[in-house]
């Protein structure tokens, strides 16, 4: 949760940063030239090599690894109107090699490859539907020839080999950003793979991928928030691409593609002077510069295309658009504003941080949330490239009218229209950005992410630190003038009903014939990388003994962490029980956040604590209560001493519990049509049954009859009951004074904790119906109990078998059959000992898909697949995670405790390293056949019920249809 810094010691520290970012030019001893912005504290290397390709360097020693960014500058906005969703499916087919990488034999692919081209600029100049079937039958029958030569997924199999992790890729309204995070000494080898994938364009698969993409466009389909979104940005730019031309693109144009405008868009816009490469890490400049040089740098500067500039004439009237979906009625508005780094966008985000700041102080948070007036709200702007939106949304309570939502909503804006908004609190958004900014780049993936969104937009190292002094100099007469130019009746409104969404695009099963993948082949070049060797970096594993210091305040233990970057703190008080011992105590959490003390209001109380820059967490697990509080180090005391003062002194409120039961009550009713958690609490009830902590909730008529005075006495007493404390800081000693006027010793024991069964699967089939395009699937099998001798064989598994871009059964649902955007196989162990471990496998999919995508998995899981050279590839992947991994921060603690409950209190890492070492595919094997083969599943499924292949379903099992009162409990 964020929180505002407007403390004496804090108003001292952060004007400290506030200097002056000036651009020096530096050239090193090799001669190349880069950019350095004068008290930049992450100290940014910008160069610019011969062919304009930008490179952003900055060391980072977390650990030895590095996060790296390759942002290309063309996303949806520039895609042929005839063409929508090109850049983005471009994305896709990058990962899918070139004429060195994933082929057996480029010589004969080409030729098949330039056949099926020419079929699809015949399949798209058809008219004639049965003559487009045809083409696209003869298209389906080349692409198998051409699979002959093909290797699927050789790229992610280069990628993993080097032991990188969070390989991806997005595209948006102005960008295309591929994604990896890498082993410091595998840098050389990701530059060579990248430089190889990003030097041609091979659209291999193509076809394939193209059903993989239209799966994408059906999750999108069912996706509440994208149909909004769709609406909105449709009606508030319609003329600009931003609302004319979605990143997906059309069903139309998705099935209609050309691969000859695919490879003219990637030869105009993936040139070195329309793309950069980010690197933050453990990295050494000059060396690294040399080697960006040395493989980036013989791409071939290109002129780019002159951009249309489209311009949008001023809204002068309130445009209304409705949505249908069976989720429960939002509404959000909508108002055009200006590009990022305008003042315009800088002002705007300060009036959606005075209106919302992330649930704190802000005038929705604490009029209209904390009030609990709607289920709902908040604001917040989103500068692009070129304009901008900023954005309110609301969720009313039920029986509560559109109309009476968007008064509340738009009463907040009046406030700020005449300044009604405290003084201070235009100084301390400032401030918080400020705090925000330090902690975001104290970190590899913030700063990377920060610098590759410079880029994008155009803009330079120093534009982008000196933008906290432009806010600076924003006044409160600023803000209360652009409030009342800006907000007038020129928005837009969607309004999200409640219904039957009639605009779903529902497609027939193109009849695609699996290809052929090649498993076993390995193309040249992925040879070369395999066989070439890196250094080593040695695995280092923590202990906990010297990584934490331990002391006793009264009865309590006190571990104690060392900040070793900034100034903010934090202090947790970990109670060893959770809801298993009493459901109500989550309730009476929830309850508190409503109300205050004899001598603060609740609005006072997250004034104070506002102003106090301190932030307070309550997370309540079933065996674990931690209360967390996080700031600057120096106000950690009068923090501590306010949340005792709240948790011992709560006044409790009748009327105000009464609301908050009405809350609940119909935040519940919210969940029983939100598609995502109806397929947590169905796969819920297939793993254990009725009798669940999921479905066991509090009754309605409980909580309606609670008395609240004795709700808040669990609360009270917290402190009382047995707990350690953990202080992540700088002065140890000064940190122990700040946390202890919370604590008392131990008076109170907590109750028995409940034990919920944990049935064996039984191949039971449990479906719930619910309006969507695809289907999902979720089969879960209860395992054997947690044995620590076999998490690296885990490790591996999951690695090799079931998840991942490389992974088998990707390779195989996805890529082969092209019968799932999203299938895997997860192996979870248990977190506590004497507990099952679980294993699950998951497909959604189109309904008509589903029966041929659960028998393709079902033919994976019947017999491992031994594939050598792919098992060693994910075998040296996760040894090379492990040793490029380090544990710091607050982390050193948790990962402790964790442990702690699988009975040990060491770094199992060392043990994980040592057996995957030594594991063979045999073993591997055997492990599988002795622990995943011989499970039975209980499967939850969720989709539209006419949809359903019965045929296919009942051999999974018994069928039950199961009620939303059954998974949820209520």
């Amino acid at each position: 949760m964020k929180k505002v810094f407007i403390s004496l010691s804090l108003f001292f520290a952060l004007n400290a940063m506030a200097q002056k970012f000036e651009t020096q030019t530096v050239t090193d001893a090799a001669g190349y030239s880069y950019e350095t912005v004068k008290n930049d504290q992450a100290g940014v290397r910008v160069y610019t090599l011969k062919n304009g390709l930008k490179v952003y360097l900055a060391k980072n020693d977390d650990a030895p690894r590095i996060q790296t960014y390759i942002p290309v500058r063309t996303g949806s906005n520039n895609d042929p109107s005839d063409n929508t969703g090109l850049a983005h499916y471009l994305e896709h087919m990058v990962f899918k090699g070139t004429s060195h990488l994933g082929t057996q034999d480029w010589a004969k692919e080409k030729v098949l490859l330039q056949q099926i081209s020419d079929l699809y600029e015949q399949h798209k100049a058809e008219k004639d539907p049965e003559k487009k079937k045809a083409l696209y039958k003869r298209i389906d029958e080349v692409s198998q020839e051409a699979s002959k030569f093909a290797i699927a997924n050789e790229y992610d199999k280069a990628i993993s080999s080097l032991g990188a992790t969070g390989t991806n890729a997005h595209t948006w309204l102005d960008e295309t950003v591929y994604k990896n995070n890498i082993p410091a000494n595998e840098l050389e080898k990701w530059l060579k793979i990248e430089k190889e994938r990003f030097s041609e364009l091979v659209l291999r698969l193509f076809h394939t991928e193209l059903e993989a993409v239209y799966e994408e466009y059906n999750r999108a389909q069912d996706n509440d928030g994208r149909l909004v979104n769709y609406a909105l940005m449709e009606a508030l730019f319609p003329k600009h691409p931003n609302g004319q031309q979605t990143t997906i693109g059309t069903s139309e144009h998705l099935k209609s593609p050309s691969m000859e405008a695919i490879h003219k868009y990637f030869d105009m816009y993936y040139v070195p002077n329309n793309m950069a490469v980010v690197l933050v890490g453990d990295l050494d400049f000059d060396k690294t510069i040399k080697m960006v040089d040395q493989y980036f740098g013989s791409f071939k500067y290109k002129e780019l295309p002159m951009k249309k500039m489209v311009t949008e004439t001023p809204m002068t009237s309130v445009v209304t658009r409705t949505v249908k979906s069976p989720s429960a009625p939002r509404m959000t508005m909508a108002w055009r504003s200006d590009s990022y780094g305008s003042k315009e966008a800088r002002l705007a985000t300060m009036v959606g941080e005075i209106l919302s700041n992330s649930g704190d102080a802000g005038l929705i948070d604490l009029n209209i949330t904390q009030k609990q007036k709607v289920l709902g709200a908040g604001a917040y702007e989103s500068p692009y490239k070129m304009y901008g939106a900023f954005t309110m949304y609301v969720m009313p309570k039920e029986g509560q009218s559109f109309d009476d939502a968007k008064k509340l909503m738009l009463s907040q804006i009046d406030l700020i229209k005449k300044g009604d908004f405290p003084d201070w609190m235009q100084k301390a958004i400032v401030n918080d950005m400020k705090v925000q900014r330090m902690k975001s780049l104290e970190t590899a993936d913030g700063l990377a992410t920060t610098l590759y969104g410079a880029y994008i937009n155009e803009r330079t190292w120093q534009q982008e630190l000196d933008d906290i002094n432009e806010y600076e100099k924003i006044s409160k007469a600023d803000i209360v003038k652009f409030a009342n130019d800006f907000f007038k009746d020129n928005y837009v409104v969607v309004y999200k009903e409640k219904g039957v969404n009639d605009k779903l695009v529902r497609v027939q099963n193109p009849g695609i014939t699996p290809i052929k993948i090649n498993r076993d082949a390995q193309s040249p070049f992925l040879k070369s990388i395999l066989s070439t060797k890196a250094g080593d970096i040695r695995p280092q594993f923590i202990d906990y003994n010297t990584a934490i210091a331990t002391s006793k305040i009264k009865d309590k233990k006190v571990s104690f962490v060392k900040n070793k970057y900034n100034e903010v703190a934090q202090v947790s008080y970990v109670f060893p029980f959770g809801t298993d011992n009493d459901k109500e105590l989550s309730l009476g959490v929830s309850v508190l956040q409503y109300l205050g003390t004899d001598k603060y209001t609740p609005e006072q109380l997250k004034e104070e604590f506002f102003k106090l820059g301190i932030s307070n967490s309550f997370r309540t697990s079933n065996d674990q209560t931690i209360i967390t509080l996080t700031g600057l180090e120096s106000n950690m005391k009068k923090g501590v001493e306010l949340m005792n003062h709240w948790l011992t002194d709560v006044k409790a409120d009748k009327a105000i519990y009464g609301q908050t039961v009405k809350t609940i009550l119909e935040s519940r009713d919210v969940a029983k049509k939100d598609k995502t958690r109806i397929m947590a609490a169905l796969t819920n009830y297939a793993k254990y049954g009725k009798d669940s902590r999921m479905s066991d909730v509090i009754s309605k008529e409980r909580l309606q009859n609670i008395d609240v005075n004795q709700l808040m006495s669990k609360i009270k007493t917290l402190n009382m009951y047995p707990y350690e404390v953990f202080i992540y800081g700088q002065d140890q000693q000064k940190m122990e004074k700040a946390a202890k006027p919370f604590i008392v010793n131990a008076t109170m024991q907590p109750a028995k904790a409940k034990v919920y069964p944990e049935p064996a699967t039984q191949d039971k089939v449990y479906f719930t119906n619910y309006d969507m395009v695809q289907m999902e699937m979720s089969k879960v099998a209860k395992g054997s109990e947690v044995n620590l001798k076999n998490f690296g064989k885990v490790n591996v598994f999951n690695e090799y078998f079931g998840r991942g871009l490389s992974s088998i059964v990707f390779q195989e649902i996805r890529e082969s059959k092209s019968l799932a955007y999203s299938a895997y196989v997860s192996y979870a162990t248990a977190s506590e000992k004497n507990h099952p471990n679980y294993i699950t496998n998951y497909i959604g999919t189109q309904a008509n898909k589903l029966p041929m995508a659960v028998n393709a998995m079902n033919d994976l899981m019947a017999d491992f697949p031994q594939i050598p050279a792919q098992f060693e590839n994910a075998k040296g992947s996760a040894l090379k995670q492990i040793a490029s991994t380090r544990i710091n921060r607050q982390n050193i603690y948790f990962n402790q405790l964790a442990l702690k409950k699988l009975g040990i209190d060491y770094d199992i890492r060392k043990d994980i390293y040592g057996e995957i070492q030594m594991l063979s595919l045999p073993q591997l094997t055997g492990f599988y056949n002795a622990d995943i083969k011989p499970l039975k599943y209980n499967t939850a499924i969720i989709g539209k019920k006419e949809n359903l292949d019965m045929a296919s379903i009942n051999k999974m099992g018994s069928f039950e249809e199961v009620s939303l009162e059954t998974i949820f409990g209520y």
